[in-house]
């Protein structure tokens, strides 16, 4: 299929060919949500913990009688039933949380989400993306004038093939917009963001990653 190729100012200039492999297959929504939760899964940490009766503060004292109170028996303050006892099934930091999908859905997968963002108008390609200086007023103003809003309501992904300093440290203070390369494209990103703006050189890495 044939992509757009706009300048700075938001318009089109050129049109080139882009492999309908990566851009132009058919929208898999299973499989985008088993990426998608898969990557999720994948970045949890797993260090949450939780302490059960044996773990919790207490004393074996017999908190009263066994009869004559009209209560329910209990035996020792860190039962799971009382306030500040254990957990019966407590999380334990050394969970696996991980979910195993194979190279070849993953990059189906993020061939479907790229191809979905095409058909919806939500992804763009530039030749380039070039500040003078490092400031995060001028890339603003460059998005604005190409048509990317970078307020609250709105949300930029960019993916280029060469990030240099200036661009980097613009991006920082920019808080929905994320400037990466095309490596750590990732199913999230992509279905997060509403714009996601891609350099031309980058498409080339991603045919090759995703193809």
């Amino acid at each position: 299929m044939q992509l757009e190729l706009l300048n700075e100012q938001g318009q089109a200039t050129a049109k080139f060919d882009a492999p309908d492999t990566v851009f132009a297959r058919d929208y898999n929504e299973a499989l985008v949500h088993q990426v998608v939760v898969a990557f999720q899964a994948n970045a949890r940490q797993g260090t949450r913990a939780q302490k059960d009766r044996g773990e919790v503060a207490h004393t074996t004292k017999k908190p009263f009688r066994q009869k004559g109170t009209g209560r329910a028996r209990a035996g020792m303050s860190s039962s799971p039933l009382w306030r500040g006892g254990g957990r019966i099934f407590p999380n334990r930091p050394d969970e696996n949380f991980s979910h195993k999908v194979n190279k070849k859905m993953y990059r189906a997968g993020m061939a479907s989400i790229l191809s979905q963002l095409v058909r919806d108008g939500r992804l763009a390609v530039v030749d380039s993306i070039t500040i003078d200086a490092p400031k995060t007023k001028l890339l603003a103003s460059k998005f604005k004038a190409m048509g990317f809003g970078t307020d609250t309501k709105n949300s930029v992904l960019v993916i280029a093939d060469q990030i240099d300093d200036n661009l980097a440290l613009a991006s920082r203070n920019l808080s929905n917009v994320l400037v990466i390369e095309p490596r750590y494209a990732d199913p999230l990103s992509l279905v997060f963001f509403k714009k996601v703006l891609v350099t031309k050189g980058a498409i080339e890495q991603l045919k090759e990653m995703f193809a």
